[in-house]
C-alpha cells in the first residue's frame, strides 16, 4: 500500500492543484492542435504571428504562449509547409523576420475562433468574477517570479 505524502504546506497543495488543473486543461487543447496536425510548438508560432504580426525571432519567442522545442526546427517544419517565411530585416541586416504566408493566414483564421471557443468553454467553468481573480492571482505570481 502506498502512503500518500503529507502536505508540508499550503504553498504546496496550491502548486499540486494548479500544475493539475493546467495539465489537465492542457492536455485537452493538446488534442485539438494535434487534431490540425501541428505541435504545440508549432501552434504557438501560428497563434502568435495571427494575433501579432510578422515580428523578430527573439520577440516571437518570447511573445508566444508556449515554446517547447528548438524554434529554428519548429521554423523549419512551419516553412517547408508554406504556413510561415522568412524575410531579411529592411533595418537590420542581421535580423530575420517571421511571417505567415497565406496559407498560414488561412490556416490561423481557420482554427483560431475555434480555439478561442475551446478555451472559452474550458474556463466557463469559472465565472467571470472568478477568471477575473485567477488572472490577477497568476499575473502576481508572474510578476514576483519575473523580479528574481
Amino acid at each position: 500500500m502506498m502512503l500518500e505524502a503529507p502536505k508540508t504546506n499550503k504553498s504546496l497543495e496550491t502548486w499540486e492543484t494548479f500544475a493539475r488543473a493546467f495539465n489537465e486543461l492542457n492536455k485537452t487543447n493538446s488534442k485539438i492542435i494535434k487534431q490540425l496536425g501541428l505541435t504545440q510548438p508549432q501552434f504557438s508560432v501560428i497563434e502568435t504571428l495571427g494575433n501579432l504580426g510578422p515580428m523578430k525571432i527573439g520577440r516571437l519567442n518570447s511573445n508566444m504562449l508556449y515554446n517547447g522545442g528548438n524554434m529554428t526546427i519548429v521554423l523549419d517544419q512551419l516553412e517547408n509547409s508554406k504556413l510561415i517565411r522568412r524575410i531579411n530585416s529592411p533595418t537590420d541586416r542581421r535580423a530575420i523576420i517571421i511571417e505567415l504566408t497565406e496559407d498560414g493566414q488561412k490556416l490561423f483564421n481557420g482554427m483560431y475562433p475555434n480555439h478561442a471557443s475551446h478555451i472559452g468553454k474550458m474556463m466557463g467553468r469559472l465565472s467571470e468574477n472568478e477568471q477575473s481573480e485567477l488572472n490577477n492571482l497568476l499575473k502576481k505570481l508572474l510578476n514576483h517570479n519575473s523580479k528574481r
